[in-house]
């Protein structure tokens, strides 16, 4: 059904029976988060049409999702992060819809079912391994969903005695403690804030999710409203876990109030609020141009997080519109996309962001994927060429954890270096502006080959070891890396053998092997612009 492409995995070595993932096992790979209702259907399932503005179930299961790994595995993705699992409200139709998306949680300690049964997920769980890939579950802690806020019933939940919940208050943002003890939601969908500070409320959460990440193969958490839990309750829930940690903490640009939650005291990551709003201030067009602000909170970034190689990059979620709703132009997505996948932290890539799927926010932005028919689009091709540049350097170096070092900033856009890889990104878009260029200076010696990756031409480190992006055709990025540091990445005409970083020669263990692999293609938009990528001498 899929057009496959050879992709070099990280192969894991490890037993998932025997050994959890770790935030190392996790800093190299790149996600595809997934609703789970909205990626496939089951091939028993007649293909049908999903209205988001109806907010309702639309089919999609976790036999959808096992039937559809090569779409997935094909662009290079080392893991998935589905939605919730656990069981959802069940009754008469809420003024905001039904629980399609999975977060309005009664009892976690039961599957929803309209995504599947306990084999089902075990299933899921179990190809994933087999593949090298990891599992990522979304999990709701922080509140469960009732149907009132002055006598709610808690029959069906998890906790049933109000004793286990904080008396109902709506929620006063920007007070901490309003935050973490008033409730989600509003009166139409009342969400009933857990006090997660009753002893009991912490030991059974803890053996909930010992339990259910040992049952289903789990291999990372990504938790919802983190900052609405207190911090303390998030180590021992983690440690009990056993797995790597990612938490939401919905922000701005500010880096502060997010980092925070980071750390030995807190939880391994959280999702890189502050760099996706400084680039789509950045690289959104029509928008700011903000490059300034992006440079900030770099810096800050560096200084404030614990590990930023752990951080969570993103430019879509479920949570806030696509980018093609808030930027008309495709090469302000790709230049964003490769500061995701180049710089420090994890790249997650949203369903459908692929497809340039543009729906503004909930519920437009969580549209069904199947209408696409999974096509090889540009987008596709762009994303798959860096997981396949990015896994090489994983695999056969300690890139994921070497430290990003911005080379240069302008109006225009800015170069930065990670590891042997320099990126060269432009906020101009696809027009022609002649004149505009970037230039930097790089750590190799003048004369030195180099390879750009996206369009496989050769360039050459100018005097003073300068290298200069001109962009007379447009806006594309540029990638750099030393032309004799791509032997035996499968890149731009070199040969694929290389050995991960477990010991496991990738060529031969390849995952897609047996799958009708083809050679990534030259991607479109770039054959035409090649021309505007310059080197001075």
């Amino acid at each position: 059904m899929f057009l496959s492409f050879s992709v070099p995995l990280l192969l894991l070595a490890w037993a998932h029976s025997a050994a959890a993932a770790t935030a190392d096992e996790w800093r190299g790979r790149s996600i595809y988060q997934i609703i789970t209702d909205r990626y496939a259907l089951p091939s028993s399932t007649p293909k049908s049409d999903c209205d988001v503005s109806r907010q309702t179930f639309c089919g999609g299961t976790w036999n959808g999702i096992r039937e559809n790994l090569d779409y997935i595995q094909n662009a290079g993705f080392t893991a998935i992060w589905i939605s919730p699992i656990n069981k959802n409200y069940e009754g008469p139709r809420t003024a905001y819809g039904d629980p399609y998306h999975g977060y309005w949680v009664t009892d976690v300690s039961q599957l929803n079912s309209k995504f599947g049964t306990a084999d089902d997920l075990k299933a899921l769980s179990a190809d994933l391994h087999k593949r090298g890939m990891l599992l990522m579950v979304d999990i709701v802690v922080n509140n469960v969903m009732v149907t009132s806020t002055t006598n709610p019933d808690y029959s069906d939940c998890f906790f049933k005695d109000a004793s286990f919940y904080h008396p109902y208050c709506p929620i006063v943002w920007g007070d901490t403690q309003s935050e973490q003890t008033c409730w989600f939601g509003d009166e139409k969908v009342p969400l009933a804030d857990v006090d997660t500070t009753n002893p009991t409320v912490i030991q059974r959460y803890g053996d909930w999710i010992q339990g259910m990440v040992k049952e289903y193969g789990i291999d990372g958490l990504r938790i919802d409203a983190a900052k609405h839990v207190q911090k303390s309750f998030w180590p021992t829930f983690c440690g009990k876990a056993g797995v790597f940690c990612m938490g939401e903490v919905f922000g701005g640009a500010e880096v502060d109030p997010i980092a925070e939650w980071q750390g030995p005291d807190a939880l391994d990551s959280v999702l890189n609020f502050p760099m996706y709003a400084a680039l789509r201030d950045a690289y959104s067009i029509p928008g700011p141009a903000n490059i300034t602000q992006l440079d900030q909170v770099f810096q800050d970034s560096k200084k404030k997080f614990k590990d930023t190689t752990l951080l969570g990059n993103f430019v879509e979620n479920h949570d806030v519109p696509r980018w093609h709703n808030l930027s008309v132009d495709p090469q302000s997505l790709y230049n964003a996309m490769t500061w995701n996948f180049m710089a420090d932290g994890i790249p997650i890539v949203y369903y459908g962001q692929e497809q340039s799927f543009s729906g503004s926010g909930d519920p437009n932005n969580r549209e069904a994927l199947w209408p696409s028919n999974y096509a090889n689009t540009t987008a596709y091709q762009y994303i798959t060429l860096l997981n396949k540049l990015r896994n090489f350097f994983v695999n056969t170096t300690d890139w994921a954890k070497s430290e990003t070092e911005i080379l240069t900033s302008s109006p225009h856009g800015f170069a930065f270096l990670k590891g042997p890889i320099i990126s060269i990104l432009t906020n101009i878009g696809s027009p022609p502006q002649a004149g505009v260029h970037i230039s930097v200076k790089t750590p190799w010696e003048t004369t030195t080959a180099l390879t750009n990756v996206i369009t496989c031409t050769q360039w050459v480190v100018g005097s003073n070891r300068m290298v200069d992006a001109q962009y007379s055709l447009g806006g594309v990025p540029v990638v750099l890396v030393p032309s004799d540091q791509l032997k035996g990445s499968g890149l731009c005409g070199t040969e694929l053998a290389y050995v991960d970083s477990h010991g496991g020669k990738a060529d031969a263990l390849n995952a897609n092997s047996a799958r009708s692999p083809r050679k990534l293609s030259i991607i479109p938009f770039v054959a035409a612009v090649a021309a505007s990528l310059k080197f001075l001498l």
